[in-house]
């Protein structure tokens, strides 16, 4: 019996398509041309005019080819005599990674050619993309996967190298490449969560969904029953252990994992953070989980008081964070570290003097330079007789002994776990004053 024809893609469904490309490479344009980060372009509005799973699918294709561009540049290096304009060569590295992954063909092509040939400055190129782009069609899905797995640059490359040589750094890169899956933490029983949305409960507790699909549509979203949250951005609230009745300051909190963390422990919380718009964010996710937290605008400098504990997540470079945020390296050059190391110190000291005899305080950053974690509590003890690091806090579930480090803090790394879909990278270290 012969196949059934299938029916040819809509005029709509194909403008649809086209429009999802064309934004995607605009986000490309944006963070490598400009320097800015997808959140910030996303929190701006710069896909607003799409239809909501577009804008999810503008948003995935370009973090995809972030992820992948040296393969995608590799590839395409072969075709080019010299690099194109910016526009047109993310128009071919978006197309290639497409390509790549399976794409339909006439599809990807056609609409990197309609791409290019509507804007005037990159018009004269189409003929360009549609040879290049089908020499890439003819090279096959293999030429992608036998290149070598996509490095981060040089200027981040260095120092990470340095801190934990060449074999570990290109573990961390493999997990960096591979993605990140979706984590959750639960208010109640995570295993009955896990359950219900097809997850596995990692050993920290955490829900980890490997293709989650629309988040807002999982069982328990509604309701409140979870919120988004990476499982070692989870972990400082389960060091800080916050128990029922405890008085707890939560600095630098947007976007709110771990105030409701804390909040879930019937502790009485106060959150402070400088940006309007993110602690919006936080009070609409209290609400959706029906938790409770004193909300301050302001600035970490300005607070007063006394608590018995502090988790101060730092304001950092995110370098932990690239596995889900594959711009970072392309949109930063590391010019501000030295400015956010400098912060860190500032706010750890003052963090401290607010601290009461006998509490504790979770400094936290997620980051994988030393100099934003093992080397600030290094420094705070040596600037405070009256603190000293409790290695015992980090008695937590799931904690594997070699995460800890020399001077008693915790480091976290993409490649751990890595059979499980790794984690962020991230520094904790809970320290005490004297009583």
């Amino acid at each position: 019996m012969p196949k059934p024809t299938p029916k040819p893609k809509s005029k709509t469904a194909s403008k649809s398509s086209m429009q999802t490309r064309r934004n995607a490479v605009y986000l490309l344009d944006q963070v490598l041309g400009e320097g800015r980060l997808l959140s910030e372009l996303i929190a701006s509005g710069a896909l607003e005019r799409l239809e909501p799973q577009e804008r999810a699918r503008a948003q995935r294709l370009a973090t995809e080819t972030l992820r992948g561009l040296e393969r995608a540049d590799r590839l395409l290096q072969k075709h080019l005599q010299k690099y194109p304009p910016l526009t047109v060569r993310n128009v071919l590295r978006l197309a290639t990674l497409e390509l790549c992954q399976g794409g339909a063909a006439h599809g990807v092509v056609n609409d990197a050619v309609e791409i290019v040939s509507r804007n005037k400055r990159t018009a004269g190129m189409k003929g360009l993309v549609n040879a290049v782009l089908r020499k890439v069609v003819a090279q096959g899905e293999d030429a992608w996967n036998l290149l070598r797995v996509p490095r981060l640059p040089k200027w981040l490359r260095g120092p990470l190298v340095q801190a934990y040589g060449p074999e570990t750094m290109m573990a961390i890169e493999a997990a960096h490449f591979a993605g990140a899956p979706l984590d959750l933490t639960v208010k109640g029983g995570a295993a009955a969560l896990a359950e219900t949305v097809g997850g596995v409960v990692l050993p920290t507790g955490s829900v980890r969904i490997a293709d989650a699909g629309q988040v807002s549509g999982l069982p328990g979203f509604e309701a409140g029953e979870w919120w988004v949250q990476d499982a070692a951005a989870a972990i400082p609230a389960r060091v800080l252990n916050a128990q029922a009745g405890e008085h707890v300051l939560d600095l630098c909190a947007a976007p709110g994992g771990k105030t409701m963390q804390v909040a879930a422990s019937g502790a009485t919380v106060t959150a402070v953070d400088d940006n309007p718009a993110r602690m919006e964010r936080v009070r609409e996710n209290l609400k959706r989980t029906q938790l409770k937290a004193e909300l301050v605008v302001g600035d970490v400098m300005a607070q007063k008081g006394s608590y018995d504990a502090i988790l101060l997540d730092a304001p950092c470079s995110a370098t932990g964070t690239m596995r889900r945020h594959p711009d970072l390296p392309h949109a930063k050059d590391g010019s501000e570290f030295g400015d956010l190391i400098g912060m860190q110190s500032w706010m750890l000291d003052h963090a401290l003097s607010l601290l009461k005899p006998g509490g504790r305080l979770v400094f936290c950053t997620c980051s994988l330079l030393p100099d934003e974690g093992e080397v600030q509590v290094e420094e705070a003890l040596e600037r405070h007789n009256d603190v000293r690091v409790d290695r015992t806090a980090l008695e937590v579930p799931g904690i594997e002994p070699e995460w800890i480090t020399e001077e008693g803090g915790l480091r976290l790394r993409p490649d751990y776990w890595s059979e499980l879909g790794g984690m962020d990278g991230f520094y904790v270290a809970c320290l005490r004053k004297d009583g």
